[in-house]
């Protein structure tokens, strides 16, 4: 052999046997997006692809590689983004368009390139619109030096994900206008004869009393749950092996139970950072998380794993092996009449010590998740505290951090060389799962020095969760909850490192820096409207609205006069919301009601105890009016309402009426009015 073959031969056997930084490699991946016809919940719908499949392909790296990822868009007319969750790199790669990195316009090509600094389990997803409901996702794989700790036969990516046949911007405007359709669709909706049939009448008025909505657990009413885009899917293991699955959490307002009728499930990692093996029998998965569980697959049978829908709506499954079948154990559905559940598997989160067994609907397992190695910080840096809390309204459908919208505070200026900590306290009756791009942070659980690193948290309702995290980045990062339609509504801000610059020589200052942070802080315009058609009259508003702004216009016109006279009513009006309890108006009153004339008014509404709404205004020509009224939602699909006004031109006016809802739509719809009299009809939203 030469002197070259055996320096080559050398080198060969060297590189096998060294780390593998030194064998890192180039790797690289093209994602084409685009639209085509899919039937995710059985009826063909359009959806987003990425390379032909939803959700898109698994990327697998290792540990020391680099990424090479160019996204083409093939839309004719969106743009598109590709953000990529979980993963620590260079601020400009992070894929939110305007913030971090250019939108990908239709018909154009961007190439990602960052180094692969950390193992596990990640996912990418569009940051544009709502992109991501219709199907812009995909899982992400990245090996650690000398393979995994917790040995496994089989390998398999999980990406759950929930599927509307609905386009998602009609779930949002009719989130906006605020349907009762969904909770209808999908069994949830409270009513009087609800509370009544499960004897918690009592807890009902006392909500009511509270002036606090019916409760609900998820926005939207799905038409199908699906694990790699099926509502089956079976795993390709054998009895006796053991099975790694790298659950993904990619669904737009969807938290998962997950339980397997081969018994416990093995946490080993959380949001990609090995965690020590932990047991659950039932697992709730937020948002945005992602768990590596181990299970081994018995002999003799086909076993269910089940991934079921919190809010008890629908659920999906995985099976393994062959033969007989084996169920996975229903998950109770939650009793939305009373907090009790919410309030006992609270109480049972907060004591890692217990020895009661765990409730049928746990919270998060987070009391349980212990890291494999410390996660303190750095001693010495300085610490600051600040609190966060998570507030919205669901009739309105506006979400916020301390009442504001990103639109209105968007930004948390943090300085490199902090510690930042953060307690984030729930005031909604909503469990919120918390992102933060770019950054692992401490989850402060009561594990101290073990305390786990995650990237998504969940806080439940009524509930507080605290967080620590080093500032050691630089640049603008989102921070948002990753309900899609939270986030889209307001409740995200930008974490953004301030500059030090120095200033004529003396101690450096920090230097104000407003981040762009593109269409989350503009408020998205919705046209919605709401109105009757009867035999006697017509009644109904019509509203365009943006953030807590609104254009109404609201009438009343009555055709069924003795006069034979069809007399109008029609308010054209800015309204403003303050806060679920409180909004303000101005605009014009338009009439040709005999004793009336058209004039200005200016008013406000407020919600009283038992959710019942008084109005007063006060006219241009100095009449004054005063309105009071409720809604009774007596079963799911069958209301009555009520209302009295008192005029100083019109003196009193009674309407009583009632709804019975048939489609989204559609109602049949009848009321009793003082000026017109008795009538029935159809009453429509759109």
């Amino acid at each position: 052999m030469n002197p070259r073959s055996l320096i080559l031969a050398c080198l060969s056997l060297m590189t096998g046997a060294l780390p593998s930084p030194l064998v890192a490699a180039t790797v690289e991946y093209d994602l084409e997006i685009a639209e085509q016809v899919l039937s995710p919940a059985g009826k063909p719908v359009k959806a987003l692809t990425i390379n032909g499949t939803m959700p898109g392909p698994t990327l697998r790296f290792r540990v020391g590689d680099t990424a090479v990822i160019r996204v083409h868009n093939r839309l004719k007319h969106e743009e598109t983004s590709t953000h990529w969750h979980g993963l620590l790199l260079p601020n400009e790669q992070d894929g939110v368009p305007y913030v971090t990195t250019p939108p990908i316009k239709a018909g154009q090509t961007h190439t990602f390139t960052f180094p692969l600094r950390h193992a596990g389990t990640y996912w990418f997803h569009s940051h544009t619109g709502l992109q991501e409901q219709r199907g812009v996702l995909g899982s992400i794989v990245v090996l650690p030096h000398g393979g995994e700790a917790e040995h496994a036969d089989v390998d398999q990516v999980m990406v759950l994900s929930d599927w509307t046949n609905e386009n998602p911007h009609e779930v949002l405007r009719s989130l906006k206008r605020g349907t009762n359709w969904y909770p209808v669709k999908k069994g949830t909706a409270q009513s009087i004869v609800g509370a009544m049939q499960k004897g918690m009448l009592k807890d009902y008025l006392a909500r009511e009393r509270s002036r606090m909505p019916p409760m609900d657990i998820s926005d939207v009413a799905y038409d199908a749950f699906l694990i790699n885009g099926l509502r089956q899917f079976d795993v390709p293991a054998k009895a006796g092996q053991t099975v790694r699955l790298r659950f993904i959490n990619a669904g737009a307002a969807t938290y998962f139970y997950l339980e397997s009728a081969t018994g416990p499930l093995t946490i080993v990692a959380a949001d990609g950072t090995p965690v020590q093996p932990v047991k659950v029998q039932r697992l709730l998965m937020g948002i945005a998380e992602t768990y590596d569980v181990l299970l081994t697959v018995p002999a003799n049978g086909r076993w269910e794993l089940r991934a079921t829908a919190q809010d008890g709506s629908g659920r999906s499954s995985a099976f393994f092996g062959s033969g007989t079948e084996h169920p996975a154990p229903d998950v109770p559905k939650p009793n939305l009449y009373s907090m009790d559940d919410m309030l006992m598997a609270a109480l049972n989160d907060m004591d890692a010590d217990s020895t009661e067994p765990a409730p049928a609907r746990p919270m998060a397992p987070y009391r349980k998740l212990r890291s494999v190695k410390p996660t303190t910080l750095p001693a010495g840096l300085p610490v600051r505290e600040m609190k966060l809390r998570l507030t919205g309204d669901m009739q309105r459908y506006i979400w916020s951090f301390n009442d504001k919208t990103i639109d209105e505070d968007g930004v948390i200026p943090v300085k490199r060389g902090e510690i930042l900590r953060m307690e984030l306290v729930n005031d909604t009756m909503m469990h919120h799962p918390i992102h933060l791009h770019g950054h692992f942070f401490r989850l402060l659980n009561g594990q101290g020095a073990w305390s786990p690193l995650k990237h998504t948290v969940d806080v439940p309702p009524m509930g507080r969760r605290t967080i620590e995290f080093e500032a050691n980045e630089q640049g603008d990062w989102m921070f948002h909850c990753h309900i899609l339609y939270h986030m889209m509504e307001g409740m995200a801000r930008i974490v953004s490192y301030q500059k030090a610059l120095p200033m004529g020589g003396a101690s450096p200052h920090l230097m104000s820096h407003m981040p762009a942070m593109g269409e989350h802080a503009m408020p998205m315009l919705y046209p919605f409207a709401d109105f009757n058609v009867l035999s006697q009259l017509s009644d109904g508003t019509a509203t365009l609205m943006s953030g807590r702004n609104a254009l109404r216009v609201p009438w009343e016109i009555g055709w069924q006069q003795t006069n034979g006279k069809t007399e109008y009513e029609i308010d054209l009006l800015y309204e403003r919301y303050f806060n679920p309890n409180f909004g303000a108006f101005t605009g014009a009153r338009l009439t040709n009601i005999s004793g009336a004339e058209n004039r200005a008014i200016a008013g406000f509404w407020y919600r009283l105890p038992y959710l019942v709404v008084f109005t007063a205004n006060v006219g241009s020509t100095g009449d004054f009016r005063f309105n009071i009224g409720k809604t009774f939602q007596i079963t799911p699909r069958f209301s009555v309402n009520a209302r009295a006004q008192y005029d100083t031109q019109q003196i009193w006016e009674l309407a009583f009426g009632a709804e019975y809802m048939l489609t989204k739509r559609l109602s049949l719809s009848t009321a009793y009015h003082t000026d017109y009299g008795f009538g029935a009809g159809l009453g429509f939203r759109f």
